[in-house]
This record gives C-alpha cells, sequence and structure tokens, in this order.
C-alpha cells in the first residue's frame, strides 16, 4: 500500500514537467521528468534491485530516492479508524550514514554512470494504530497505518564512490582498522564494519594486511 510520504515525494521528484506513475515496458514509473526515471523506495533498496540492473541495462538514465527518517512524531489512533490516543516523538533517530545500512544490498549495482542515488533526510507523521496480533504477553503490537513527510532536512545526492567517501573523516590513520573507523564516525564496529565492506566492494577501500586479528584498510588512489 502506497503511503503518503511515498506519494508526496513521487509528486515532488515529477515536478509540473514531469509525470507520475508511467507504464514503461513491464514496469511501472514512479516518475519521469525529462529523460530520467525516478524510482521512490521507502523499503529496502533490495527489492528494486533487480528493476533498477535491468532499467540500467536498457540504457536509462536513473534516479533513485532513498528518503531516511531522521526525526519521527507517532500518532497512536485508540483502534483503526478511531480518535487519537497520544501524540509523542520517537527517541529514535535516522543519519545519512544509514545508507550504508541499504548500500550493502544495491553494492552490486551502484555506482554505475547512469544512476543517481538521492537521500532526503525527512521528518515524518506516522500514524499507528493497535494490532490483533501481540509480539509479547500483556504488550500490543501497533499497525502502521499512513505515513505523512512533514518536512525534507536535507538531500544529499550520490553518484560517485567518491561522494560516499565525504561522509568519512579524512582525519584517520593512513592505516586504519574498523575500530578507528566506528571511532572516527561514532558508531558501533559492526556498523563500521558494515561501512567498511560496501566501500571496499566499491573500491574505495582497500585492505593492507592486518594488525593482530583486525584487517587494515586504507583509501584507495
Amino acid at each position: 500500500m502506497e503511503t503518503s510520504l511515498h506519494r508526496t515525494l513521487k509528486n515532488i521528484y515529477a515536478g509540473v514537467a514531469g509525470q507520475a506513475e508511467v507504464k514503461l515496458d513491464s514496469f511501472r514509473i514512479d516518475a519521469i521528468c525529462g529523460d530520467q526515471l525516478v524510482e521512490i523506495q521507502h523499503g529496502s533498496l533490495a527489492a528494486i534491485r533487480p528493476k533498477i540492473k535491468k532499467l540500467l541495462a536498457a540504457g536509462h538514465d536513473v534516479r533513485v530516492v532513498k528518503p531516511i527518517v531522521a526525526r519521527k512524531r507517532l500518532v497512536k489512533r485508540k483502534a483503526q479508524g478511531k480518535a487519537v490516543a497520544s501524540e509523542r516523538m520517537s527517541p529514535s533517530r535516522g543519519s545519512i550514514l544509514d545508507i550504508f545500512h541499504e548500500l550493502i544490498y544495491f553494492r552490486d549495482v551502484f555506482p554505475h554512470p547512469n544512476l543517481t542515488l538521492d537521500v532526503p533526510l525527512v521528518s515524518v507523521e506516522e500514524w499507528r494504530y493497535p494490532s490483533n496480533h501481540r509480539r509479547r504477553k500483556y504488550r500490543k503490537k501497533f499497525a502502521v497505518e499512513d505515513q505523512f513527510l512533514l518536512e525534507i532536512i536535507e538531500t544529499r545526492q550520490f553518484q560517485t564512490k567518491r561522494d560516499l567517501l565525504k561522509l568519512i573523516p579524512r582525519s584517520m590513520p593512513s592505516l586504519f582498522t574498523t575500530q578507528h573507523l566506528a571511532e572516527a564516525l561514532q558508531v558501533d564496529r559492526w556498523f563500521a564494519q558494515r561501512i567498511a565492506y560496501c566501500l571496499r566492494h566499491m573500491k574505495a577501500f582497500k585492505t593492507q594486511g592486518k594488525q593482530r586479528n583486525a584487517i587494515l584498510y586504507r583509501f584507495a588512489a
């Protein structure tokens, strides 16, 4: 089911002169602006990987828009379609680095000369209601009714591995481990390992032996 967030972004990227929901061969494209095909993907990029690979192989210019929720306001109903029970800000916060969670499943597609990856950091309002299913005893699970765009805080654009490398501090040692990377980015080490894996696959990082049991990396020339 299409959310209001998806619909709003689709209309923004289609613009005044563009088209939304266009059938192209066996595909349905979210928006077409000029000669560029635009796909909005709020879910995992893995879900659209086969589609994007085929569109690129056919010579199309493609823009993939992957929003990351930086701030979320939660609105809970008493029941589906009923009155609002509570409103609060979610404690979870997304950041631009979250794009690496997606790129690990999209690394055989990005980068590509005909592919642009737009990452809008957005503020949303999410409406929920209690589900009939329960995860644990005495704890209700809420189903998401819809998500609404409140604000686009900023948009980062990636076309090459160099664009991704701008997210990595250059103040690290010439040879570094994922522990150095984790400390520089202020993330958990498992996340730094994921980032290093992506950038190594894209040939932005190169390995340079080991330091004890830790792989040593350096920036590719």
